[in-house]
């Protein structure tokens, strides 16, 4: 299969509600239409994760960034610049998310969103014009899978589409560091 038609396919998927397993900039990741509750509400499930525990999206580019949250404060663009000059891929925690499905946003209004350089990743973003949820491809509580061969076969079995981009790769992943950028600008690290 192309990279053009696993694209496709990925996203044809997700704009129908369904839920995808894909590479990421960090770890393989489960992934859906991040303003679509029900989707959402699969991943959670699949994960069987507690629905009160957010889950990161993952963004093509800073304007579609803007399109979900109400007020971004200039300090955060000084923060995703210098997190685009960094190698290790980092997610933002901001206030005040908008346009997305309500089972994906904090109980404080908070959102956890990255914008992806990885090609495939990008790609789909860019495709689907929305943000995409990005979890980890685990049951929640156990090892994180940092290639496709790692992915519990629980896991491929539930989801609606598996990418076969990258699926051949055997390289050492880590998810990203994880930082939240308070009303008052302060950023509070939450992982490393």
């Amino acid at each position: 299969m192309t990279f053009e038609e696993d694209v496709k396919k990925a996203v044809e998927c997700m704009r129908k509600g369904g839920v995808i397993l894909y590479p990421t900039d960090t770890v393989w990741g489960i992934g859906c239409d991040a303003t679509n509750s029900e989707a959402v509400a699969k991943v959670y499930k699949i994960k069987q994760r507690d629905d009160s525990k957010a889950l990161i999206c993952l963004v093509d580019s800073d304007v579609r960034l803007q399109r979900y949250f109400r007020n971004i404060p200039n300090v955060a663009w000084q923060l995703f610049d210098s997190i685009s000059e960094s190698a290790k891929p980092t997610t933002v925690i901001l206030d005040d998310a908008n346009g997305v499905a309500n089972n994906l946003v904090a109980e404080d209004g908070s959102l956890a969103v990255r914008i992806t350089k990885e090609k495939f990743s990008h790609e789909l973003c860019y495709r689907m014009q929305k943000p995409i949820v990005s979890t980890s491809a685990n049951i929640s509580g156990e090892e994180t899978a940092q290639n496709y061969g790692d992915i519990d076969p629980k896991i491929l079995e539930a989801v609606d589409y598996v990418c076969w981009t990258r699926r051949q790769e055997h390289l050492p992943h880590t998810p990203s560091s994880i930082v939240k950028l308070e009303k008052d600008g302060a950023v509070t690290i939450i992982r490393k």
